[in-house]
């Protein structure tokens, strides 16, 4: 559970930051079923799988693990790519987009 002295510094920094802060309800994980199914792959993949015998050890395999979960392993939300992927053709799309915007704005 959180501190209200974490909920009072949370409310400031996103009112000062411009960030409208939405919370799940308690006991509702499918209202944020995204992060809760990288959570259960999180926890079964790799923390269910090793024994962290210290804290360097512990952010070398979870570092491992983002690295392989981001840039070798396709998701079905992100249309079978892998993040690493998708983030690269959104880029590209966003130029493109650009591209024609100032294209048709010298054009008339």
């Amino acid at each position: 559970m959180m501190s209200p002295k974490f909920i009072k510094a949370l409310d400031l920094w996103a009112f000062k930051n411009k960030v409208k802060l939405r919370f799940i309800q308690p006991g509702r994980p499918v209202q944020n079923a995204y992060i809760e199914s990288f959570n259960g792959k999180f926890r079964d993949e790799c923390l269910n799988e090793h024994v962290f015998v210290s804290l360097c050890k512990a952010q070398e395999i979870i570092e491992s693990w983002r690295k392989d979960y981001n840039a070798n392993r396709p998701h079905s939300s992100l249309d079978n790519m892998t993040p690493e992927e998708f983030s690269a053709a959104f880029k590209r799309a966003q130029k493109a987009e650009i591209a024609n915007r100032r294209l048709e704005q010298s054009q008339g």
